[in-house]
């Protein structure tokens, strides 16, 4: 499941229990909705209450990152999980943006909201 929430160029989602692929594709909604009338955007990405994800999920991900290359100014993902980030700093590869993990959403904000 996921809760996503837009204000101007920022977008925030929190996944909850399992992120399929129908998830990643309402993600992917917004995202496009915000880069056609905001420009590139800034993305907070909480994943602790994430318990597994499924694999087509990533294989969409590396599409659309790849897709989407440049629209990105600032992701912040949140988690505590050594798993996830490792593939955060993977994506890296994928997406021209400056991307920071974070275990506080607070401080993921605070970073996302500066500058």
């Amino acid at each position: 499941m996921i809760a996503i929430n837009s204000q101007n160029n920022l977008i925030s989602a929190s996944v909850m229990g399992e992120f399929t692929l129908a998830d990643y594709q309402e993600f992917e909604q917004h995202i496009e909705h915000s880069i056609e009338f905001q420009g590139g955007v800034n993305l907070l990405l909480d994943l602790r209450d994430m318990v597994s994800y499924t694999l087509d999920v990533v294989w969409e991900e590396i599409r659309f990152a790849r897709e989407h290359r440049y629209d990105f100014r600032k992701i912040a993902v949140v988690t505590a999980d050594e798993w996830m980030v490792w593939i955060s700093w993977l994506n890296r590869l994928f997406v021209d943006a400056e991307l920071r993990v974070f275990d506080d959403p607070g401080m993921a904000m605070e970073w996302l909201q500066e500058g």
